[in-house]
């Protein structure tokens, strides 16, 4: 059975450092014989969560608009890698907003009961979190860490990696960077295999 692969670019920079990281991982992923889609959010049109908590009682969320569409895209495949540069010391406007959308999944997990991920599915759905900063500061992705894991819980994936580079500004851009394409592009070779043996279990 083939490996679906889903990556979203939450970059409102088109074709910049970290857009470009997660197109090398999704090249791996498909040289891997993948089946691979990108989403790139500011190409969606939804707006942030209301807050209203009508989804609690529901289980959905009362806008319809892309943001409930990719939700189901995501919940569809074997692999999502969620792309985002740090802006100040977090993700982008344009990923809290869609993670916080998720509410409606949540309170189906914890509040209704009505959506469960088994152990096994877990293991066998892998969430990979692709970013890039033009700091040098080993810290600097930290901010964004709680969020992506929301994510990937909320949505029955297990936590797999990071691909992550720093000193984009020492660099001036990843395409200088000495390993970080070549690493991503291995990366999505290693996770399509690490899925395929966990599939023919």
């Amino acid at each position: 059975m083939v490996v679906t692969v889903l990556g979203i670019s939450g970059s409102p920079h088109r074709h910049g450092n970290t857009e470009t990281l997660l197109d090398s991982f999704l090249d791996g992923t498909r040289s891997a014989g993948a089946s691979v889609e990108k989403v790139v959010l500011k190409d969606l049109t939804y707006t942030p969560c209301r807050g209203c908590n009508a989804c609690h009682k529901t289980g959905e969320c009362v806008v319809k608009d892309d943001a409930i569409a990719l939700f189901e895209k995501i919940l569809a495949v074997d692999c999502i890698a969620v792309a985002s540069p740090i802006y100040t010391m977090g993700i982008t406007a344009e990923l809290k907003g869609l993670i916080d959308r998720g509410q409606y999944l949540w309170a189906r997990k914890f509040i209704l009961k009505t959506l469960y991920f088994s152990d096994d599915h877990i293991r066998r759905h892998k969430g990979l979190f692709i970013s890039t900063a033009g700091q040098n500061w080993d810290h600097v992705f930290d901010g964004a860490f709680p969020a992506i894991t929301a994510i990937f819980n909320g949505t029955g994936f297990e936590y797999y990696d990071n691909i992550i580079a720093n000193s984009m500004d020492e660099f001036k851009g990843i395409k200088n960077h000495p390993t970080a394409l070549k690493a991503a592009y291995a990366k999505g070779i290693e996770v399509v295999r690490v899925i395929e043996k966990l599939k023919a279990r």
